[in-house]
């Protein structure tokens, strides 16, 4: 891509997917181009808002459009997959929030149509873009935490009131947010998992997708490496303030992600605590969007989306996963997370929710 060229995007979804537009449209790199919404009003309120020219009810069309470069979809879950064969199959780069997919033969599908179009595919996974991860990579980096021991994640959420696809979603389907820190940071991909259920969700909520467990806990070995990690997941009946975190125990220093939101994280010198402030990060970012790590795109008076009243925004990722985006497409290079790293975080969660449905068996992780 020419250096002089932004990258046309088009959002598709304006839920979750409105925090990036201002993102978009401040970047040096890119042109918010196109917003897609089924909703005529809903689409109107925030092209109007926002002042996005281009407005598509109809994801077909938008496809059609020969001037949008890259597609980011913020759409159910359920459409994930489909949307995101669609948008490479049309020449199109994808971003999709998460997960890629609920099934093993989707990711594989979106890796072969993005290997086969030549575009980029990047899931846009909050946490490996978060302040907390980025501070960890930073220590890892700089060898003060030294050898890699065992890593830790854990993310439990009450869904109760949240869109009616969620209901009863089996816990793994969702994992990518505790999976991805735990093998992003030593850059290792997961080989197999064991998984157990714990607990029961009422039988409404069973009935919706065969998933009976409140929580699943899983426990995945990595691919050339003498490391495991654990993960454990909730999303319905059980009691707890919402937690999106992930600990990682190495031989001079670890880490532990804070228990009550909003209190400082612990480093362990050895057995000597720590309480320590995570930094920011906007530094790295493009002047134009580093405003976006510490808040959305409302002002107080309106309605924050549900990422900033549950998790503090993602811990300021979203405008890092725009500039990941859009600075590999305008560079050539791959993305981090790629397709293939994609699919693995993410059948890490599938799998492992195979395993608890088998009763624990070891389910070894499909490699692409």
């Amino acid at each position: 891509m020419a250096a002089q060229q932004k990258v046309r995007v088009a959002i598709v979804g304006l839920g979750f997917g409105a925090e990036f537009i201002p993102i978009y449209q401040n970047h040096p790199q890119a042109e918010m181009y196109a917003i897609c919404q089924r909703s005529q009003q809903k689409l109107d309120q925030l092209g109007d808002a926002f002042g996005v020219a281009k407005r598509y009810t109809k994801f077909a069309d938008l496809l059609a459009d020969p001037q949008v470069d890259a597609i980011h979809i913020n759409t159910p879950i359920p459409d994930h997959a489909s949307q995101s064969l669609a948008g490479l199959k049309a020449g199109k780069h994808v971003a999709c929030t998460v997960p890629m997919a609920t099934r093993v033969e989707e990711c594989r599908s979106i890796v072969e149509a993005q290997r086969a179009s030549g575009k980029h595919y990047m899931m846009m996974e909050t946490v490996v873009y978060s302040r907390e991860f980025l501070f960890v990579k930073q220590l890892y980096e700089r060898g003060e935490l030294g050898r890699l021991q065992f890593l830790r994640g854990s993310h439990l959420q009450e869904m109760a009131g949240w869109p009616g696809y969620w209901e009863g979603l089996p816990p793994m389907h969702y994992a990518t947010h505790c999976v991805s820190p735990c093998l992003c940071l030593p850059g290792k991909l997961a080989e197999s998992v064991v998984c157990h259920g714990s607990g029961r969700i009422s039988d409404a909520l069973t009935s919706k997708y065969g998933s009976p467990f409140a929580v699943e806990t899983a426990t995945f070995k990595m691919r050339d490496s003498e490391l495991c990690a654990e993960v454990t997941r909730s999303l319905f009946e059980t009691a707890r303030q919402y937690i999106e975190s992930f600990d990682v125990y190495a031989d001079k220093v670890s880490y532990e992600w804070p228990r009550i939101e909003h209190e400082p994280a612990v480093l362990h010198r050895g057995e000597k605590p720590e309480r320590v402030e995570v930094p920011d990060f906007a530094d790295r970012l493009p002047e134009g969007i580093r405003r976006f790590t510490t808040k959305g795109v409302y002002d107080a008076k309106e309605t924050q989306h549900l990422s900033f009243l549950q998790g503090s925004g993602h811990g300021g990722s979203h405008p890092h996963l725009a500039h990941e985006f859009i600075s590999a497409i305008a560079a050539g290079r791959s993305p981090l997370p790629d397709a293939a790293t994609s699919a693995n975080w993410t059948m890490t969660g599938i799998c492992a929710h195979q395993s608890a449905m088998k009763g624990g068996e070891r389910v070894a992780i499909p490699q692409l």
